[in-house]
């Protein structure tokens, strides 16, 4: 029933999409309606062609029973996005530094390249991650195959046609023109589908579970399933001008359009970018350290206070602004409250190596995973401080928010998600070892250096700006232009620039070695076995 309704659904997007490309009203549906016509097309085709073969005892077979393909299909995305994200973002870096690496092209530009990185970064490299990791735990710990048959694949390829349809509306200028510059609301429905396909086979792979726990990584992932179809749904409401062009009206507007906007933006931090990946810390973690989590009552507090507690949090980022006081303080309030379940987590995560700290000395793997818990920590510290109206006044609009926006997504989800492939590949490919866990430490090495040169420059330069901004002169006018904040960057800005090569070089190094291990290529020194499942 569910392959019907799957080739029904892209029979019809075949359809619509070669509607389309003789009605578009405009460019970027024009080119957008061509890639969907030929991406559905040859899904069409595949699925149709393939089917993962069911084994023939349908118990629980803790290696063939698990429908791998597509996580190992998830991993490879995932690296390859990634790349694509880091180099994306070093370039803009770049452009700031050097406005002459703007081009004078509107496809080039600052304005269109930096929602193309976010994307990339965010949605993109995180979001295959988390798709690929969900698949791989919930299979494991519910001992059960994925729910759906090929809908699972319908999921993968849906998805990553919604990223490159995204991309070359924010390269073609075509967008809604929101903080986040969400894509159109064509996309925005695509997206829907394939994220309902999504909770579909979790929730469905969870329902026929054969354990009757439910894994704690499990909360974390449903939780992040669910909240961003609510978050995705409410944000986007807009109205098509024409159903054949990417132009539409929105539902809400003004201040009220600010609040669900960041309403929607920080819960995407909350639930995209925390809840996900905490998912993947409370399974991958304790499977490298080889030990239990530290706390099971610790991680029933952390998910719950954190679930509550983040959804109220986005007003602090309009302090100062049209919105009443108290919603203002509402945001601020619950934004220092939630400092006390995230650390609760980073203490579970951190507590979990108790009695395996000896591990960190050979495990460059387990190093790196470590290392993002404490950014975790850290940006989860920072975040609570900034929302305070005060330290708000000098912070916001500021490099410093880029720099606390970097630490947790370079430090936390960037690293949890390096150590969470380098636990994978060897075990989809079945292989003894990872090609070299020398390259795992210079990878480790490139990419903390080129955080700490990123997060630190923004520090400086974020603080500077904001003291720039606020400085008067004995008769109440200000000292600096804007002009003048800018010129004084400068130093910063480069040496942004330089930890974004540093960081975006240590993932191509984690690439050739993914590869290397995937190909079964013989390891340049002896490393140690990965222990089975």
């Amino acid at each position: 029933m569910v392959d019907v309704i799957v080739l029904t659904l892209l029979g019809l997007v075949v359809l619509i999409g070669g509607m389309a490309i003789n009605f578009a009203q405009d460019l970027a549906f024009q080119v957008q309606a061509i890639i969907v016509l030929g991406a559905a097309a040859v899904i069409f085709i595949w699925y149709l062609r393939r089917v993962e073969p069911v084994p023939a005892d349908s118990r629980f077979q803790p290696a063939s029973g698990y429908m791998d393909g597509v996580v190992r299909a998830g991993v490879i995305a995932t690296a390859l996005w990634g790349v694509v994200g880091f180099l994306a973002g070093t370039y803009i870096a770049f452009q700031l530094t050097f406005p002459v690496l703007n081009l004078d092209l509107p496809f080039t530009t600052f304005g269109r390249l930096r929602p193309l990185h976010t994307s990339a970064v965010i949605f993109a490299f995180g979001g295959n991650a988390l798709i690929a990791t969900s698949f791989y735990v919930v299979q494991r710990t519910s001992a059960a195959r994925l729910w759906g048959g090929n809908l699972a694949w319908f999921v993968f390829w849906g998805y990553q046609l919604f990223i490159v349809l995204a991309a070359v509306g924010y390269v073609l200028g075509a967008t809604q023109s929101k903080e986040y510059a969400e894509p159109e609301w064509h996309v925005d429905i695509w997206l829907t589908i394939v994220w309902v396909a999504y909770l579909a086979v979790f929730l469905g792979t969870i329902l026929k579970r054969k354990e009757p726990h439910i894994y704690v990584a499990n909360w974390f992932y449903l939780a992040f399933i669910v909240t961003i179809a609510m978050l995705h749904i409410v944000n986007n409401l807009s109205v098509p001008v024409s159903i054949w062009g990417s132009k539409s009206v929105q539902v809400f507007s003004g201040v009220q359009d600010a609040l669900t906007q960041w309403w929607y933006g920080h819960n995407a931090v909350g639930f995209f970018l925390t809840a996900g990946f905490l998912g993947m810390m409370y399974y991958f973690v304790p499977k490298q350290a080889e030990r239990p989590i530290y706390s099971y009552k610790l991680s029933i507090i952390h998910f719950w206070a954190l679930i509550f507690l983040y959804i109220w949090a986005g007003p602090h980022h309009l302090h100062y602004t049209a919105l009443p006081d108290w919603a203002q303080t509402l945001g601020m309030v619950f934004s220092v409250i939630l400092w006390m379940p995230s650390w609760g987590g980073m203490i579970n995560g951190l507590m979990t190596l108790s009695g395996a700290w000896d591990k960190l000395r050979t495990d460059p793997v387990l190093r790196m995973m470590v290392v993002s818990v404490g950014f975790y920590g850290m940006a989860t510290f920072e975040g609570p401080v900034m929302a305070i109206r005060a330290v708000n006044s000098l912070s916001h609009y500021t490099d410093w928010t880029i720099g606390h926006v970097h630490s947790g997504a370079l430090g936390w989800n960037g690293m949890i998600t390096f150590g969470a492939l380098y636990f994978l590949v060897p075990r989809l490919w079945n292989r003894e070892r990872l090609y070299s866990l020398s390259m795992v430490s210079w990878h480790f090495w490139l990419a903390t250096i080129g955080i700490v040169l990123y997060v630190s420059s923004m520090w400086v330069s974020g603080i500077m700006e904001g003291l720039m901004w606020r400085e008067v002169d004995a008769q109440g006018f200000l000292v600096n232009s804007f002009a003048d904040t800018v010129a004084a960057k400068f130093p910063m800005y480069l040496v942004r620039a330089i930890g974004g090569i540093f960081y975006l070089t240590g993932a191509l190094i984690m690439c050739v070695n993914l590869w290397k291990t995937a190909i079964g290529a013989t390891p340049r020194a002896a490393t140690a076995t990965v222990p089975a499942e």
